[in-house]
């Protein structure tokens, strides 16, 4: 499959029967005529039983096509500038491998992550160390291996950096995230421009901090940074966002995080990724001055498509609703939980069925709450099929936990009819493995 950015403009997935959201699915997925979905040309029905469920199914076409759009659209736009991967979306060491193969820099926000991003094979000169109660242990692990920038949060973080950084006898590159006070039209739990917020300086305090790390003997100041949230469908917002920073002075970078959001249903439509980066270029380019350089952190947008989420029936039970009950649920996707986040679904060997009972597609865990896809319609669903999420890259594998013991799910590249393991499942073993 062609791997362009010009590939995400075309006809996304024509060979999806009309009735299915194509723009939920990975570039390239298509049915076969046992009515089977591929992804990335395998079987998802025969990855379910060669691999176990649930399984994380990942499209490598589709992620290359979607770090390739961003790195060739925004060079398109403004030369100078550069894409991040922002990990936490996917934090898993291939994911790393590939993203960093593509040429993308990354964003970390952990010293767990950046620990993934130099596994994965990134320059630690491209990569952006952010959090908001970073530890002394991170920055000297971060310092120690040559991040090239620590965006800094507070004045707890300034000082504690600037000791970091004395005691090693260096200069850190550094950046001041700003709260730009602009909220997005998300939810309160992804949100996080508004003044409000337990992120970066607010305007009113920004001013002490740039003149704070401005007189360090240890920190750089190279520009600004903000980020207002995730899931964001509008994008007006981050205009606003740019003419708070352009209040704060004139810096020579400007790295304006992520936050476009994907579609999750069928309804959905997100703007497209060719005028979000447009309206970020132009707006600096008017509001900043032309020849800044500009850094993005996508995460959502980068990996959410590209991800299939497999289960297999366990039960099917009819009392007030239809119980369809998987083997997973908030153990691998607790986004429905923690936010009602919601996803499509449907039966993995009859993506040509249409319509179908009103379910409540549930998961295996002791909670009430766990409800992985509520009101989805599937047709006559039955133990032992397989039933897909899509659009799980983003934050699936990222908040996957151990609630009731379960083991948490592998992740699987697929391409060109091939599938290998790059993440494996954990076993009972794994969960006994810290035990002293």
């Amino acid at each position: 499959m062609a791997t362009s950015a010009a590939r995400l403009h075309a006809p996304e997935n024509p060979h999806l029967p009309p009735h299915l959201p194509p723009h939920l699915y990975p570039l390239g997925s298509t049915i076969d005529d046992r009515g089977h979905l591929l992804v990335g040309g395998c079987d998802t029905v025969e990855l379910a039983a060669q691999f176990g469920t649930p399984a994380y199914v990942l499209a490598e076409d589709d992620l290359r096509a979607r770090a390739r759009a961003y790195r060739d659209g925004l060079a398109a736009r403004h030369a100078a500038g550069e894409v991040l991967f922002a990990s936490k979306a996917f934090p898993c060491t291939a994911v790393c491998r590939l993203l960093a193969e593509e040429g993308l820099g990354c964003d970390v926000a952990s010293g767990g992550e950046l620990a993934l991003a130099l596994a994965g094979g990134f320059d630690p000169a491209r990569i952006y160390l952010h959090g908001n109660a970073k530890s002394a242990a991170e920055l000297e692990f971060a310092l120690s291996a040559g991040v090239g920038f620590v965006v800094l949060d507070s004045r707890d973080d300034i000082d504690r950096l600037e000791r970091v950084a004395a005691q090693r006898g260096v200069t850190q590159e550094v950046l001041l995230r700003v709260t730009p006070d602009v909220a997005g039209d998300t939810h309160a739990a992804v949100s996080t421009g508004q003044a409000d917020s337990k992120f970066g300086f607010g305007l009113l305090e920004a001013p002490a901090a740039i003149a704070a790390v401005t007189g360090s003997a240890h920190l750089r100041l190279s520009g600004l940074h903000c980020h207002i949230g995730s899931q964001l469908l509008e994008l007006e917002p981050f205009t606003r966002a740019i003419a708070a920073l352009a209040a704060l002075g004139d810096f020579d970078l400007y790295n304006l995080g992520g936050g476009l959001g994907v579609a999750y249903l069928a309804g959905q439509e997100p703007p497209s990724l060719g005028s979000y980066l447009t309206t970020l270029v132009d707006s600096a380019h008017a509001l900043l001055g032309a020849g800044k350089r500009l850094v993005i952190e996508p995460g959502r947008s980068l990996v959410a498509r590209s991800t299939v989420t497999l289960y297999t029936v366990q039960t099917v039970k009819r009392n007030v609703s239809t119980w369809v009950a998987v083997d997973g649920g908030m153990s691998d996707n607790l986004r429905p939980m923690l936010y009602g986040a919601r996803y499509e679904a449907a039966i993995a060997s009859r993506m040509h069925a249409r319509g179908g009972e009103l379910c409540q597609l549930a998961g295996k865990h002791c909670e009430s709450g766990d409800v992985i896809v509520r009101d989805v319609r599937l047709a006559d669903p039955r133990p032992g099929e397989v039933v897909v999420t899509p659009a799980t890259g983003a934050y699936g594998h990222a908040l996957a936990n151990n609630y009731n013991g379960a083991p948490r799910p592998p992740v699987i590249f697929c391409s060109g009819g091939d599938a290998r393991v790059v993440l494996r499942r954990e076993t009972y073993d794994d969960l006994m493995a810290r035990d002293v």
